[in-house]
């Protein structure tokens, strides 16, 4: 298997590591950097539990992105949110509003969060719902999460804080 030197900046560490081609984003996370709070749900992109944020603005299902592909960018998991022990308001909304179940959908939940703002500050529910299509939660109905998507909203505009992962948001 042909393999190649790979450098990643996640969660404003950089990791340099050698990985076969075919190697996915989330492998890399999992396996070869032990960073397991990036969750495998089906592996082809259709549950959105592996999302993270790349250069603080571009969703990736990291099971469907080649780790080379990943070369010198700059990765947001959920364990990059958190600065210097304080949960990320938007992670504070999640827990606030009871929009965390089981947890396993909570990583992507949270980085696909992290990129709708990014876009959109203020987002109305139908821009929300939309923006989360694509990450599947079997726990919740969804309304707490829509909920705590809007509130992380109020609190980042309250705290006018836009990082996440160290990139601006």
């Amino acid at each position: 298997m042909k393999t190649k030197m790979i450098t990643l900046c996640v969660n404003g560490k950089d990791h340099r590591f050698e990985a076969p081609v075919n190697r996915t984003l989330l492998q890399a996370l999992r396996d070869d950097l032990k960073l397991t709070d990036t969750k495998y749900g089906c592996g082809t992109g259709e549950c959105g539990g592996c999302t993270v944020l790349m250069d603080g603005k571009d969703n990736v299902c990291s099971c469907l992105t080649l780790a080379v592909e990943a070369e010198g960018r700059h990765i947001t998991t959920v364990g990059g949110m958190t600065r210097e022990g304080e949960l990320h308001p938007i992670q504070i909304a999640f827990i606030e509003l009871g929009a965390i179940q089981c947890g396993y959908c909570t990583p992507g939940m949270i980085m696909k969060t992290a990129g709708i703002l990014a876009d959109n500050p203020n987002p109305t529910e139908e821009e929300i719902r939309k923006g989360l299509d694509g990450n599947i939660c079997r726990c919740t109905g969804y309304e707490k999460i829509v909920l705590a998507v809007r509130r992380a909203s109020e609190m980042m505009d309250t705290a006018q804080t836009r990082k996440v992962g160290g990139m601006s948001a």
